[in-house]
């Protein structure tokens, strides 16, 4: 299941620059971070992203891709945030990455949202 809505580029970016490297390069525990995050997002939103990935278009894969990126860039600055100019830095990211997650999950889970993307649920 790991790595089906987004790659671990993107969520690696999504830490920001200062991200511990050595949690960057252990693709175990990121490939866990992918998994634990993708059942997050379909269970908020009440539809099984990952089992219907390959029907899904072009915006609602992008809208996925951020808001489970979005996660595991929390998940890798929570990990170690020592090479952050500041614990400001770090917190400012995750509150950054959480909003965008917090908003694309309730985009995602709005009926009106997935008609128009072409969502059968």
């Amino acid at each position: 299941m790991s790595w089906t809505l987004c790659s671990s580029a993107a969520a690696i970016k999504k830490a920001g620059a200062n991200a511990n490297t050595t949690i960057i390069a252990d693709a175990a525990t990121l490939a866990l971070w992918s998994e634990e995050t993708e059942g997050v997002v379909v269970a908020r939103t009440d539809y099984d992203w990952v089992a219907n990935y390959a029907s899904l278009g072009t915006i609602a894969k992008g809208i996925v891709a951020e808001t489970c990126s979005d996660l595991i860039g929390n998940k890798i600055i929570d990990y170690d945030m020592a090479n952050y100019t500041s614990r400001i830095e770090a917190q400012t990211i995750i509150i950054k990455n959480d909003d965008e997650a917090q908003k694309n999950i309730a985009t995602l889970k709005d009926a009106n949202v997935r008609k128009k993307l072409g969502v059968n649920a």
